[in-house]
């Protein structure tokens, strides 16, 4: 079967630590009864069926690691089963008080095997072919790491988590004009509605530092929501922001979970370091991959298990294999004008 390929736009969703202040704060300091509004909404997120999970003893405090996934649906009219656009790959070590959230291209080369299709892929559509367990497997067999939890959220729970709480607000660094959201934005200070914001996070293109760009923008965006989710005045519509987040929100972390999470490891969600994943363009097929190099892999495999406290191991996966086949015809990491890549 010939795989299907769309032109895809970039959402990049980062709502899992959201969820989690939002329960310590909220659900831990007003009172019995948004407690229970807590716990109803969170138990609708709540999803062990697909992906079983590895589970932790959090209540030690032990390290885990959670694949946070952004699908390119629910906004713009879109309602199809979609990518994970966004896969942030997180582990959480509190003995080293240290958070680390590993960002995945989109286009990383991978492979699928599954009733649909069968043969190279971008990782982004692991969820496309096998959902969840798909692109849950995939990163495991990538780095050699284990996977503890998932977090997946659609794009349109954004704009509405930013609705929810009254609108954030952002400091426009240029002005641009969005041409798939008819969103103009003005440099300075600016009071983002949810359909703006998640224009604002989306962009890409007109920014001259690209995704770059855009990562700063999502993360200006998240730090706003959470500062206006903790807020007095967001309290009046507590219902609707537990309820956004329960519409856009799946995960197998369970409430009780998520309560040791806000309540032991706040420490270490404090301490953030953010890496990626560096990779080249190459064409596939005629087909535009982003390719890893093997050395990439290992460094990176290396960096998501020292943050569980694994040591090390030397990978040997698909990826790696294929690399050691092109190496051998004179395939170059360096060459940044798209080579062409085998896969054999």
């Amino acid at each position: 079967m010939t795989e299907r390929h769309h032109h895809k736009r970039h959402p990049i969703l980062r709502i899992f630590s959201l969820l989690i202040m939002t329960l310590a704060m909220l659900a831990g300091s007003y009172g019995v009864r948004i407690y229970s509004q807590t716990k109803v909404a969170v138990h609708k997120t709540y999803d062990n069926k697909v992906v079983k999970k590895k589970v932790v003893n959090l209540a030690e405090k032990k390290p885990f690691s959670v694949l946070l996934l952004g699908t390119d649906t629910g906004a713009l009219g879109r309602s199809e089963k979609g990518r994970t656009d966004t896969m942030i790959l997180v582990t959480v070590n509190p003995k080293a008080n240290r958070t680390t959230m590993i960002s995945i291209p989109r286009d990383t080369l991978s492979h699928v095997d599954s009733t649909l299709y069968t043969g190279v892929t971008k990782i982004n559509a692991q969820y496309t072919y096998k959902d969840v367990k798909g692109a849950v497997d995939a990163i495991t067999a990538l780095f050699n790491v284990p996977v503890n939890y998932y977090a997946l959220v659609n794009m349109s729970g954004l704009e509405k988590i930013v609705d929810a709480v009254g609108g954030v607000d952002v400091n426009v660094a240029f002005s641009w004009s969005d041409p798939f959201s008819d969103g103009t934005f003005t440099k300075g200070p600016a009071h983002l509605n949810g359909q703006q914001a998640l224009a604002y996070a989306r962009m890409r293109h007109q920014d001259p530092t690209g995704d770059y760009g855009r990562q700063q923008r999502q993360q200006e965006v998240i730090a706003a929501i959470v500062s206006q989710a903790l807020s007095a005045t967001t309290l009046s519509n507590y219902g609707e922001l537990m309820n956004s987040l329960a519409d856009s929100l799946r995960t197998n972390l369970s409430f009780d979970e998520l309560i040791t999470l806000a309540d032991q490891y706040r420490d270490s969600f404090q301490n953030v370091t953010q890496d990626h994943l560096s990779e080249i363009g190459a064409y596939i097929n005629g087909q535009s991959f982003q390719v890893p190099s093997t050395a990439e892999l290992q460094r990176v495999s290396n960096l998501a298990r020292g943050g569980l406290g694994l040591a090390g191991t030397p990978l040997d996966n698909y990826n790696t294999k294929e690399n050691a086949l092109n190496a051998k015809n004179g395939f170059n990491w360096k060459n940044d004008n798209n080579p062409r890549y085998i896969v054999y």
